[in-house]
């Protein structure tokens, strides 16, 4: 909070990856809509969801309780990638505690067959005092390998935990615990833990916008050798093929301000996320009947297709469906930016 009311005063936002999505997400709300309202700042949710198959059909709760803060009086938004998995380290589904010193230490008690028991007795128990994603997850066939850090590892990426437990005819568990020893704990994985039911209210919202929530990433050279997660190359055209032109969820107008107007206004770029004379020309071209992805989990490492211009700043990065390999971007920076002076002199 005093963190919030330092950023508010110099016209920032609160993002937040709230202290839970699942069981005690009622919890986390009160807690963002307190830091919102004591430091009288902006809040954005990052990727709302109601996770945990115990959750499902949560949204609507979900999201009466944010419009009711708005109603009252508080600027809180969310954003989506509109998928049913998220993404995150595999070492997740270990207790908190196991991890402190970090993943040495983790790996470590992962071979301590003492706190190996003890670790899986606490993932099979449900709690609101962590992030049981375990308890979360209709099974283990819903864990997908996306990315590991040891090369010898790599054909188990876009494999999921029960067929490596098969593999390596152990427990799923064991199986998940074994990996991440071999893995120095540095395995990511997508975690099919929503609802489309769910997904799809949150993506209606008008106060929710669209991320990826995915790092950068390439079919060639060396990030085309990672499996991520398909919303890393799909997630715009997905929601213009299937939310937009199959399912008729969202008109194009409306996707588009998700796209564009609404995270611009968000970060404060009063120039930027509307085609108006005067603004930076950042714009999109392509064909609203065949834009589509073709990222899968399977096979994610796939452009999407139908974009045929794009520029940045008025410049031409694709054109007519190529990359022309202009870098015409730059660092946008927020209201609060000083170009480091304060540093130099010594502010904190």
């Amino acid at each position: 909070m005093a963190l919030a009311k330092v950023a508010s005063r110099y016209g920032g936002i609160y993002a937040t990856h709230m202290r839970s999505e699942g069981d005690a997400e009622d919890a986390a709300l009160d807690e963002v809509f307190r830091i919102a309202s004591e430091a009288s700042i902006p809040v954005e949710i990052f990727h709302l969801k109601a996770a945990g198959k115990r959750n499902w059909g949560r949204m609507p709760h979900v999201v009466a309780r944010i419009d009711s803060a708005r109603a009252a009086g508080l600027d809180i938004e969310a954003d989506t990638y509109a998928y049913t998995a998220w993404e995150n380290g595999l070492s997740a589904f270990v207790p908190p505690w196991a991890h402190a010193g970090g993943n040495e230490k983790l790996v470590e008690r992962l071979q301590d067959p003492a706190i190996r028991d003890r670790i899986k007795k606490e993932m099979r128990t449900p709690s609101r005092e962590w992030d049981n994603e375990w308890d979360e997850i209709p099974g283990p066939d819903a864990i997908l390998i996306t990315s590991v850090n040891q090369p010898s590892l790599r054909p188990l990426q876009g494999t999921r935990v029960d067929e490596i437990a098969k593999e390596w005819k152990e427990d799923p568990m064991d199986a998940i615990f074994d990996l991440l020893v071999k893995d120095s704990a540095g395995t990511v994985v997508a975690v099919t833990g929503m609802s489309e039911p769910d997904v799809a209210l949150a993506l209606r919202q008008p106060w929710v916008s669209i991320d990826n929530d995915a790092s950068a990433t390439s079919p060639e050279g060396i990030l085309g050798q990672e499996h991520p997660h398909p919303r890393a190359y799909g997630t715009f055209p997905r929601i213009l093929r299937k939310y937009v032109r199959q399912e008729h969820l969202l008109t194009l107008p409306e996707a588009i301000r998700k796209f564009s107007a609404l995270p611009a206004q968000r970060m404060r770029l009063a120039d930027r996320g509307v085609i108006k004379e005067g603004m930076w020309a950042d714009l999109v071209v392509f064909d609203p009947d065949s834009v589509a992805d073709r990222a899968t989990y399977q096979d994610p490492n796939q452009l999407s297709v139908g974009m045929r211009w794009v520029l940045v700043n008025g410049v031409p990065v694709v054109a007519d469906g190529e990359m022309t390999g202009a870098h015409p971007g730059r660092v946008l920076r927020g209201p609060g930016y000083d170009g480091g002076r304060a540093t130099a002199a010594g502010v904190p």
